[in-house]
């Protein structure tokens, strides 16, 4: 049996490709309500242009492998939560159904995506106040559960979803008073700067960072200063931005602490697994793909990558029987 833990893109992706080079019995094992990962919240375009020749939104995208995963009969359980995987490719998971159960796979396939970097990453002065959301936790807010975070916002970051919030923002009636960036150049791609930004006059402002937040109970606003080359805020240079909501689209950090159970080598540079050309982490028949690996850029790298490990897998698999 392959054990793929996560049940987005990447999940999806490594668990038909396992299939169909022929592992016997595929389980996915998602955290979250449905499967799709992340996508579900993606509402906008310009996923699949890559995997399917045609320009998707996130849920049509997710929808697409969703069915084939039906269709091709793969087992997967929702709402189950991952706690533990052992070096001897025993996986341990949770849910109300069940309980707490322990599985011996085959082989293993790492597909839990990534996270966002937090407020307690950046050491940002000022009290706690609401109002401060992660890009991604924002975009959950709206494009899931229906509610509107804010009505002047600042956004701290110039990744693609930062850019993207900054548009969803905007059609839903709120003033988005500028995006901020700490580097000299955005880090988002240029079609999402031309259609998120410049489409919509937000400014984008390179080489600056928020440096005060203020507000007790809820956020007033917040100062943004420029930086200098050594990325340090230059004394003197101060704007006060009046706003009652702070968005951080500060990067994304792979989710790799069940990796570390495992005993998985990670690399330093990308937070993602050591991999070998076959995408087998340092402990034999663990494979990774995805935003767990390393962050991509497009979804339709996802998709590819998972479907070398999930063939990979299956490799790996069919070997082990074979010696058996």
């Amino acid at each position: 049996m392959i054990v793929i833990i996560g049940g987005g893109p990447a999940g999806l992706a490594a668990a038909l490709s396992a299939k169909e080079n022929g592992a016997d019995k595929v389980l996915i094992l998602e955290r979250d309500c449905r499967l799709g990962g992340i996508l579900n919240q993606c509402i906008h375009n310009g996923f699949g242009l890559h995997t399917f020749k045609e320009e998707l939104t996130g849920p049509e995208y997710a929808q697409r492998y969703i069915d084939r995963v039906l269709e091709a009969g793969i087992e997967f359980k929702l709402n189950t939560m991952v706690t533990h995987i052992s070096a001897e490719r025993e996986v341990t998971y949770v849910n109300s159904q069940e309980g707490t159960v322990t599985v011996k796979a085959d082989a293993v396939i790492l597909a839990m995506g990534c996270r966002e970097r937090p407020r307690g990453a950046l050491n940002l002065a000022g009290y706690r106040p609401a109002g401060i959301y992660t890009a991604g936790t924002a975009q959950r807010l709206m494009n899931i559960e229906g509610y509107k975070v804010g009505n002047r916002v600042v956004v701290l970051g110039s990744g693609d979803i930062g850019l993207i919030m900054a548009r969803r923002l905007t059609l839903e009636g709120a003033k988005v008073e500028l995006v901020a960036e700490l580097l000299p150049k955005s880090g988002g791609l240029k079609r999402n700067i031309v259609q998120c930004l410049e489409d919509y006059g937000i400014p984008l402002k390179l080489s600056h960072t928020v440096t005060r937040v203020y507000g007790k109970n809820r956020v007033t606003g917040v100062d943004i200063s420029q930086v200098g080359p050594d990325l340090r805020p230059i004394p003197g240079t101060e704007e006060h931005y009046e706003c009652d909501t702070l968005l951080l689209s500060v990067g994304l950090i792979p989710e790799n602490e069940l990796s570390k159970s495992a005993g998985v080598k990670l690399d330093s540079k990308t937070g993602g697994a050591v991999v070998g050309d076959n995408l087998e982490t340092s402990v034999p028949g663990i494979f990774s793909c995805g935003n767990v690996l390393h962050v991509h850029d497009l979804v339709d790298h996802v998709s590819e990558e998972a479907e070398t490990a999930g063939f990979y897998a299956a490799e790996f698999v069919k070997k082990l029987w074979k010696e058996n």
